[in-house]
């Protein structure tokens, strides 16, 4: 039987009934700037179930989700702080519902069906707004003690270097994602752009959007060489939004990442792929953790 993932970011609720197969049937969508943010989620899950019988719901959140997958400790653009979501829209729905953390979602969809199939060891890094990871151990999400595992962007890679919403001073994703695309093209004398302007500028051959690039480039290439003389992984899949660029910048940072991690040369060293399924991935991984109870 099918079953829906939810995919719940910091603006917009997506939802879709996924099958055994990954395959996504049907999509709803909602916001999360409603009165009630569960009201919402039952709205689109009541969407979807009045074409398709479905068994359970699962939720990947924006947000640190508790190692039960029960509780929402604390979602920084969402309403919930220590809430036992899933309890309450289990209740509410009249299904199972699960919880998991976005990126550890995303994480399980490319392991199953995507750009980390058949890795013993494989990294997601979803490059969006800011830095998303996950990491899978035979197939199985890795959490941590507490459920929060791993929190890669705000691994600090520049001593005193850009200042981060989450306190810290100089994080990777401060250097390589779409606001730190944005904030380099702006250091470099282009102006207020997004990052996705800076990318079509960089296709148009725009010298500073060229040179913007080439810097995330070098800073996701040493990003993933500490990640990986940490984590070794077998391979590592990049998703997010700015991976819809890789194109421009994944070569560059793949030399980078090959030539600064420890014993370079001298060791096996992660493939390291686009991530196949695209902004699907929440959702599919989601639906597949609400399959599995």
């Amino acid at each position: 039987m099918s079953t829906i993932g939810v995919d719940v970011g910091g603006t917009a609720v997506r939802a879709a009934v996924v099958d055994s197969a990954g395959v996504v049937l049907a999509v709803a969508r909602g916001s999360t700037r409603v009165p009630s943010l569960e009201a919402e989620i039952c709205r689109v899950v009541a969407e979807l179930r009045s074409d398709f019988e479905v068994s359970a719901v699962g939720l990947a959140v924006a947000g640190f989700v508790a190692a039960d997958r029960r509780t929402v400790m604390f979602a920084p653009h969402l309403p919930w702080r220590a809430s036992a979501v899933a309890d309450r829209l289990a209740g509410l729905i009249g299904l199972p519902v699960v919880l998991e953390h976005d990126a550890n979602a995303a994480g399980v969809a490319e392991a199953r069906f995507g750009a980390l199939r058949g890795a013993r060891v494989g990294l997601l890094v979803a490059l969006g707004t800011g830095i998303g990871a996950a990491l899978l151990i035979d197939g199985t999400v890795y959490r941590g003690a507490f459920g929060v595992a791993p929190e890669l962007g705000h691994l600090r890679l520049v001593p005193d270097g850009r200042d981060c919403p989450c306190g810290k001073r100089g994080c990777w994703e401060r250097y390589c994602s779409g606001t730190a695309l944005a904030a380099t093209a702006f250091e470099l004398g282009a102006g207020e752009l997004t990052g996705r302007e800076v990318a079509r500028l960089a296709r148009e051959g725009d010298a500073v959007a060229v040179a913007a690039v080439r810097e995330m480039a070098r800073w996701l290439g040493e990003g993933l060489a500490l990640v990986a003389d940490v984590y070794d992984p077998e391979v590592v899949a990049i998703g997010g939004g700015v991976s819809g660029s890789a194109e421009l910048f994944l070569g560059d940072a793949v030399a980078r990442f090959e030539a600064a991690v420890t014993g370079a040369g001298h060791r096996p060293v992660a493939r390291v792929l686009r991530a196949e399924l695209g902004d699907e991935a929440g959702m599919v991984g989601a639906a597949v953790l609400a399959a599995a109870g």
